[in-house]
C-alpha cells in the first residue's frame, strides 16, 4: 500500500519486527523541480541505494513489515527534526539544490504534504501493532565527495542514542558474520537519530539503526545477502530482548 509520503509492505503484525526506512526512495513527484541533474537521484544524496531492495526482501517472511519513505530525500527528508534547515534541504555533499530555495509558505506546504504524514502514519502503524523490535535501515557512500579522504571500513554500522538495548546486542551478531562493525559509524544516532527519538526511544520501544554500505546491496546479489544475513540476526536480537 503506497501513500504520496510513505509505502508500507508486508503484514504489520503486534510483536512482529518493523522495518523503517526513511530514505529508500529516490521519486520526485511530477510537480515539483529541484533544479538539479537528473543524475543525481541515483546518487546517495538522493536516497540510500539498496535498502528498498533488502526491506522488500525481509517482508516476504511472516512477522516482518516494513514502512519505506515513497519520496526522495531531497524532497523531504523525513530523518530530520521539523525545524532543522536539513529536513528540506538547500545542499547536500556539495550539491546544490535550487529548487529548494522557497520561502516560509513554500516551506510549510512541503512539509505539510511529506513530512507529517509520514510521522503521522508510522505514529498509527506502531500504535495499532505494536512490534517487539524496530529496525531502521539505512545505507552510506564508501566516499563522500566533500571529505574523499576520509575512511569508511565498516561493512556496517549500528547508530542508537539513549537506549542501546538492541544495539548492544546486535553489535557482537554481525561482528561474528565476519564484518567489520562500526559502532555509531560512520554516523552516531546521538546526532542523527530523528525518526527513532520520536517513534522508538519517546515510547520505550525497542530499535537498532544499521547503516549498509552502499556497494554491500547495490545490486540485487548484495540485497539477497544482506536480507539472509538480517533473517539469521534479528531473530536473535528479539528473542533477547523479551
Amino acid at each position: 500500500m503506497c501513500k504520496e509520503a510513505f509505502c508500507i509492505a508486508g503484514e504489520s503484525q503486534a510483536g512482529g519486527v518493523l522495518i523503517v526506512s526513511d530514505h529508500a526512495s529516490d521519486r520526485v513527484p511530477d510537480d515539483i523541480d529541484l533544479g538539479i541533474d537528473p543524475e543525481l537521484l541515483n546518487e546517495h544524496v538522493a536516497i540510500d541505494i539498496g535498502v528498498a531492495g533488502v526491506a522488500l526482501q525481509l517482508v516476504e517472511h511472516r512477522g516482518y513489515a516494513a514502512f519505506l519513505a515513497n519520496v526522495s530525500r531531497l524532497v523531504c527528508d523525513c530523518n530530520r527534526a521539523e525545524d532543522s534547515p536539513g529536513v528540506i534541504p538547500h545542499a547536500s555533499d556539495g550539491h546544490a539544490i535550487p529548487g529548494n530555495l522557497f520561502d516560509i509558505a513554500g516551506r510549510e506546504e512541503r512539509l505539510e504534504r511529506f513530512y507529517r504524514p509520514y510521522h503521522e502514519a508510522l505514529a498509527a502503524l506502531l500504535d495499532r501493532a505494536p512490534p517487539r523490535l524496530i529496525v531502521s535501515l539505512h545505507s552510506f557512500t564508501p566516499r563522500l565527495a566533500s571529505a574523499p579522504n576520509e575512511q569508511r571500513p565498516w561493512q556496517c554500522g549500528i547508530l542508537y542514542n539513549e537506549d542501546d538495548r538492541a544495539a548492544r546486542l546486535v553489535i557482537p551478531l554481525l561482528e561474528a558474520e565476519g564484518l567489520k562493525v562500526g559502532d555509531q559509524q560512520p554516523y552516531s544516532g546521538k546526532l542523527l537519530n530523528e525518526t527513532m527519538n520520536r517513534h522508538a526511544e519517546a515510547h520505550r520501544r525497542p530499535y537498532f539503526g544499521i547503516e549498509i554500505r552502499q556497494d554491500q546491496i547495490r545490486d540485487a546479489a548484495g540485497q539477497a545477502d544482506w536480507a539472509e544475513r538480517l533473517l539469521r540476526v534479528i531473530p536473535q536480537v528479539a528473542a533477547a530482548l523479551t
